[in-house]
């Protein structure tokens, strides 16, 4: 079950080194709201697709399931019930402010994650070198 994959190790790290970026030097109305959102779960997901080999499927779904429930977790203020304040990085990471949009990123993320996936198997079942 564990098996370090380095191409999902270094997707992983660009996916990263892209949501600092937005991070640090986005400050506009999508990019920075609906980017971040959306490659957050395709860097988790290759995260973890970097260190186990686990079925396509069930993992997207888990990291779906992941994302929105810490979204969940926002719209019941979890992070200020727990005592997080401002600036904490506990806060930032289980975030506080809970929108649908959210969740709509999320999925297109893990939409593209299976869409690329499934290239991905097509192109290995066509492909001979």
């Amino acid at each position: 079950m564990f098996r370090f994959n380095p191409g999902y190790f270094l997707l992983s790290l660009l996916i990263l080194g892209i949501e600092f970026c937005i991070a640090e030097y986005a400050h506009d109305a999508i990019i920075r709201p609906y980017g971040g959102d959306y490659l957050c779960v395709i860097f988790l997901y290759c995260l973890i697709r970097a260190f186990w080999k686990l079925p396509v499927l069930p993992l997207a779904l888990a990291v779906l399931l992941f994302a929105d429930l810490v979204e969940v977790t926002q719209y019941f203020h979890l992070a200020d019930r727990l005592g997080f304040t401002k600036p904490s990085l506990m806060r930032t990471l289980m975030g506080y402010t809970f929108t649908w949009v959210d969740i709509g990123c999320y999925t297109l993320g893990i939409g593209t994650v299976l869409g690329i996936e499934k290239i991905k198997k097509n192109y290995g079942r066509f492909h001979t070198s």
